[in-house]
């Protein structure tokens, strides 16, 4: 049996069908109020390989000029973020082992050849709360290892409904996906990979 990180749980089918479902639907509401655009790196512009939006009182961005951080309206619209829906509060309550309600959350979207680097998330204020992570459609090659970069790092394949929580230990534990195994779920009418992240991000 593959040992994980301390502080990192992983809890396979979590959400059964019906309420992947039913998250899908919510956020299929989230995206129309805050269209999936495509971040860029800091500095270089490069852009980023998943499309992404976020609800919330605050949504996480990046760009060439100002890079990674916080701000409560989305960069194309100008509109301020669609709030977290119910249904994702209800699975933090249960998860999270906190009493304080996220703040943001962050919508990725992932094809077929999306990937994400290994990295932290430490650009929030409350870096002791746990980030919770929800995955849905298509199956992923999911990579975590410890506070440090270089380091030992797991690979587990995540499938739709799973769930992830990084705290105590593993709040900062370095993760990323280094991989999308198309067509294993018909959760998303055209396939790929949501993946939904749950954060507080002020103290």
């Amino acid at each position: 049996m593959q040992v994980l990180p301390k502080g990192v749980r992983h809890i396979p089918g979590y959400l059964d069908r019906p309420r992947q479902e039913a998250l899908v639907e919510s956020i299929r509401d989230v995206v129309a109020a805050a269209p999936l655009y495509v971040p860029e790196m800091p500095k270089t512009g490069k852009p980023m390989s998943v499309r992404m939006t976020n609800c919330g009182s605050l949504g996480w961005v990046t760009d060439r000029e100002r890079g990674y951080r916080y701000q409560t309206h989305h960069p194309g619209t100008g509109k301020p973020w669609p709030p977290i829906p119910d249904v994702l509060i209800h699975i933090w309550r249960a998860v999270s082992a906190s009493d304080k309600q996220p703040d943001a959350c962050l919508v990725n979207f992932y094809s077929a050849d999306a990937r994400m680097g290994l990295h932290q998330d430490r650009d929030e204020r409350d870096l002791e709360t746990a980030v919770v992570s929800i995955s849905l459609g298509d199956s992923c090659l999911f990579r975590v290892g410890g506070r440090t970069r270089g380091g030992k790092t797991v690979s587990f394949r995540l499938e739709s409904g799973d769930v992830v929580v990084l705290g105590g230990e593993g709040r900062l534990a370095f993760h990323g996906v280094d991989r999308i195994y198309p067509n294993t779920s018909t959760l998303l009418k055209n396939g790929g990979r949501l993946n939904l992240t749950l954060r507080r991000v002020n103290l």
